[in-house]
């Protein structure tokens, strides 16, 4: 993995509620409007369009952006 992909996974934390990832100093989940982040989290995915998306409908992603696949223990 590149150092500027490394240092971008290290610059985002994770919504509790949605998965939203968002930089650092984040206050506010801009999807949910949640204030319960985490760091420890695994996994990317992007949507463009979650509702032509099968992965989003899935992961119950309603919302384009990054969201993260596992949160807690990785």
């Amino acid at each position: 993995m590149s150092s500027k992909k490394t240092s971008l996974i290290k610059s985002l934390k994770a919504c509790r509620n949605c998965r939203a990832l968002v930089p650092l100093e984040t206050q506010k989940c801009p999807i949910c409007g949640s204030t319960n982040f985490t760091d420890r989290w695994s996994g990317m995915i992007i949507v463009f369009d979650p509702e032509r998306s099968r992965v989003a409908v899935m992961l119950g992603i309603t919302k384009p952006g990054r969201y993260a696949i596992k949160l807690g223990r990785y």
